[in-house]
């Protein structure tokens, strides 16, 4: 049976220097060990295990970076509590950590829509940036959701667009476009939403939605020119 003291030896065989450097050049900078193991290698890992609770608490707990990562790909989300998903969330400290647990884990969990709206008003950068991720997670992976539920996170979208830190403005401009990309009812949404925010006198709400609209204007075109013909 494999214990966590096991995984964790054998990730740290896979260190590599010039990874963690590569990694940290692109903004993973976590507070812990860092290994430098990329993704692809830790969701191969994960298969071997997926899904085990107990497991993914004692990895999370090590404080390794990878070992985090990988708690977020084997937890089994039914058995995620309120609890674990908030003290996972303040223990991100960088994108790939908050990515992994909110768009791979706690999406499929029954409180996500509660803790978007919790997370998306907190004022650390990357507790606030689990809000939207989990919006744009939902978005992808809950197709059983009404599109009630995204409209309502298009007002969350426009209020936290003058956040100008970059991992949450970068977290806002996903979410704004998933939602988009959910069905045409939504996309149009998210395009009078974008519009909206556009007119916002910040710079970051600005480049919200000029991103955003790029993408969303140029795919409803391509759909209105298709039913042309």
């Amino acid at each position: 049976m494999a214990t966590a003291a096991k995984i964790i030896t054998h990730l740290r065989t896979l260190r590599s220097l010039r990874d963690s450097e590569g990694q940290r050049r692109y903004g993973i900078t976590p507070r812990g060990e860092h290994l430098g193991i990329m993704a692809p290698v830790l969701r191969e890992i994960a298969r071997r295990y997926h899904p085990n609770h107990a497991l993914a608490r004692e990895l999370w707990a090590s404080g390794i970076h990878e070992a985090r990562v990988l708690a977020a790909l084997i937890d089994d989300p039914r058995q995620v509590t309120r609890g674990q998903m908030e003290r996972w969330a303040r223990g991100c400290d960088n994108w790939g950590a908050t990515d992994a647990c909110c768009c791979v884990l706690f999406d499929r969990t029954p409180f996500a829509i509660e803790k978007v709206h919790t997370w998306s008003r907190h004022r650390a950068e990357f507790v606030k940036r689990c809000g939207f991720v989990l919006m744009a997670g939902l978005a992808v992976h809950r197709q059983e959701l009404p599109d009630a539920v995204f409209l309502e996170f298009l007002p969350v979208i426009r209020r936290e667009a003058v956040d100008a830190r970059n991992f949450v403005k970068k977290a806002v401009n996903w979410a704004l476009r998933q939602i988009g990309k959910r069905n045409p009812r939504l996309r149009r949404a998210a395009i009078a939403e974008a519009r909206r925010i556009r007119r916002i006198d910040s710079s970051s709400a600005r480049w919200i939605a000029t991103d955003a609209l790029r993408e969303l204007e140029k795919s409803d075109g391509k759909k209105a020119q298709k039913a042309r013909y």
